[in-house]
């Protein structure tokens, strides 16, 4: 098989494996149908997703430190197995034990999902080193397309066949998905990937060509630039994002709260897709540091935003935190090498860690939502800072080049 066909191999494969692995993004959809089968309050199911979303970004940095040593395919194959078993897991849960989903679902499920994200898009970038803003935006893409895909599909077979059988039914599906995927989501053999490593810092490439081991990685102010800015670009989505319905009934749109979820599902894929995309041809950080501007800009438009206003500000928004793991997986490889890509990207992920986990709790404790939509804007202008600081950074590494 040539080059460009296996590439082409990698990349189609790892999208269908990727739609298959964006379930971390669909539990809300489990919530109701958890509190009614096992008695469980609603505020302790919702944290089920806290669970995953952790153990995803520890799976993201754990996977990619066992893909130079294992290979991509074997970390597919164990991540996407881990989910099919926590999905089967919670199928088979007693009523009385509810709170094993935390393990089950949230630390299997999570941890499975992030090692084989990572590997995936380790994988693509490789294979396509020289369009990894294409490459990575379109596997990127398909994982967070699939809220839209499954989120209806899961509604609908938990209405017909029950909670417990729809687990049956997701952990069978993954299990087989992966099985037959896996093998084709491999890293191209040493010599092509040496040969393809850009040596400039042009758009889309790195300032050397060395490839910075994840000690070597954190060890530079360049990765504290990008983890920082990540970690405040991501604020504003995840403390607006559980409150859209109540928000929509607040700003005079009650009837759209349902539509406006869904929506933001689209906004956010398509960001993961076109910003990686457009990153190639104006150069990662100009497309970073617009993005974060543009959240900061309708963060702040929120405090008077009403009607079609809020929603166009919303699904901005949505567009925006779309894009940033895409772009940012990139801008890791620009900076640190493709060799280690993986790892370092885990790295970096640990910014979108803590502002998932602490944010939203922190800034839960102002009541005032204009005080609320003040700081959010300024938290997320501070991400802008950090990414000027960044080029910053880039222009004198470059002199001294």
């Amino acid at each position: 098989m040539s080059t460009k066909k296996q590439a082409l191999t990698v990349l189609v494969t790892g999208s269908f494996m990727q739609l298959f692995l964006g379930i971390l993004y669909v539990w809300s959809v489990f919530v109701r149908p958890v509190c009614e089968v096992y008695g469980w309050h609603i505020e302790s199911v919702k944290l089920t997703s806290s669970f995953m979303l952790c153990f995803f970004v520890i799976g993201i940095l754990t996977g990619g430190k066992l893909i130079l040593k294992i290979g991509s395919d074997k970390v597919v194959l164990g991540g996407g197995l881990l989910l099919a078993i926590g999905m089967l897991s919670t199928a088979l849960l007693p009523l009385n034990a509810a709170w094993l989903m935390y393990i089950t679902y949230g630390i299997l499920g999570g941890f499975g999902v992030g090692a084989a994200y990572n590997a995936i898009i380790s994988a693509v970038q490789k294979w396509y080193p020289k369009k990894r803003g294409f490459a990575t935006g379109i596997v990127v893409c398909a994982f967070g397309f699939s809220t839209v895909l499954f989120a209806p599909l899961i509604e609908t077979l938990v209405k017909y066949y029950g909670l417990r059988n729809t687990f049956l039914i997701l952990a069978a599906a993954y299990s087989i998905v992966t099985i037959i995927l896996f093998r084709f989501i491999r890293l191209p053999d040493i010599a092509s990937l040496a040969a393809a490593q850009p040596t400039s810092m042009q758009a889309g490439k790195t300032i050397k060509k060395n490839d910075y081991t994840i000690t070597e990685t954190i060890r530079t102010k360049e990765f504290y630039f990008i983890t920082i800015s990540l970690m405040a670009a991501t604020a504003s989505f995840f403390i607006l994002m559980p409150s859209f319905i109540e928000l929509a009934v607040e700003r005079g749109v009650p009837a759209f709260g349902t539509i406006i979820v869904m929506m933001t599902g689209v906004a956010n894929a398509s960001g993961r897709l076109i910003v990686p995309l457009l990153s190639d041809k104006i150069g990662r950080e100009k497309a970073t540091l617009a993005v974060i501007f543009v959240t900061s800009i309708f963060t702040l438009a929120l405090l008077f935003a009403h009607g079609f206003m809020f929603i166009v500000s919303v699904l901005i928004i949505a567009f925006c935190f779309g894009s940033l793991p895409g772009i940012y997986s990139v801008l890791t490889s620009d900076y640190f090498g493709l060799k280690n890509v993986g790892a370092n990207y885990g790295a970096v992920m640990m910014g979108f860690a803590v502002s998932a986990l602490t944010f939203p709790k922190l800034i839960g404790l102002i009541q005032s939502d204009t005080i609320k939509f003040i700081t959010l804007s300024a938290m997320t202008a501070g991400g802008v800072i950090l990414i000027v600081l960044l080029m910053i950074s880039k222009k004198k590494r470059l002199i001294n080049v």
